[in-house]
This record gives structure tokens, sequence and C-alpha cells, in this order.
């Protein structure tokens, strides 16, 4: 598994907002992100958010980016709309599901499928969150401490 893109948020943008507008609080692309065991990401809106909260650190494929751009007719949109910590490639998420796995010498639990919400329609483009059923990325535990960088 590469990791490509690695971003955190302050705050949340959809998360919360249910029935009001979308926040504005951008996703910030950074080249190392520390993961703490149990608590999340250093800097990220879901640290420390709750006694084992499934979605610590959340991965989303290059792969579903690329077909969804081009199945959408999308172009110049950053994978950071769809504000997953990681992008990845080379790795199919839905299979980590469950899981333990590795990466960079850090050890993750897969939770479940980040399931795209009504939102990514107006973040991404029309028709995306019907797109992304089945393939919006990966929520997962943080299990070991550790320092992710982007390759």
């Amino acid at each position: 598994m590469r990791l490509l893109h690695l971003y955190i948020s302050s705050a949340h943008n959809y998360f919360g907002h249910h029935g009001q507008p979308a926040g504005r609080e951008p996703m910030v692309e950074i080249e190392e992100i520390q993961c703490v065991a149990g608590k999340g990401i250093k800097g990220d809106r879901f640290f420390d958010f709750k006694n084992d909260f499934k979605g610590q650190i959340t991965f989303f494929a290059n792969e579903t980016y690329e077909r969804l751009c081009e199945q959408l007719g999308e172009s110049g949109r950053s994978s950071s709309v769809f504000r997953r910590n990681v992008i990845t490639q080379g790795v199919d998420l839905n299979t980590l599901i469950g899981k333990e796995f590795e990466v960079q010498g850090v050890r993750f639990i897969g939770t479940q499928e980040a399931a795209p919400c009504h939102w990514m329609n107006e973040a991404f483009a029309e028709g995306a969150e019907r797109a992304l059923r089945g393939f919006g990325g990966l929520r997962a535990r943080i299990l070991t401490d550790g320092i992710l960088k982007r390759e």
C-alpha cells in the first residue's frame, strides 16, 4: 500500500451539520501524521473524540478517486474533498474490514466502510454519493503509536 496524500482538519464540515450548510474547514495536506493508539491522529478533528471510536483514522483509495473523476466527468478537484485522512494506492480497502493490518510500522484494525453521505454530491459532483456506495473508504482504529509519511 502506497500513501499518496495525508490530510487532517481541525474541525468538521459535515459531521453534526445535518439540515444545515456544510462547514468550510479545509483539509490540510501534510507530509506526515502522528498516529496515537486508541486516540487518533494528532491535530485532526476526531483526535480523542470518544472511547474506542471506530474512525480514529480513515483511508480512501486513489483508484476510487480516479474512477469517480472519469465516471462523473470531473477534473481538477482534490482528493481532499472526501475528507479522509489517508489516500492510498494499490490495496482494496474493503478487504481490510475486520482485519488487523500494518502500514509503515503502525498497526490498525479496519472497523467498517467509511460510508458516503449526501454531502459527497455537493463536495465532489452530483451522483458521487451513489457512485461511492461500497467504495467510500475505510474507517479504522489505531492499535500502535507511530508516524505515517507520504510516499
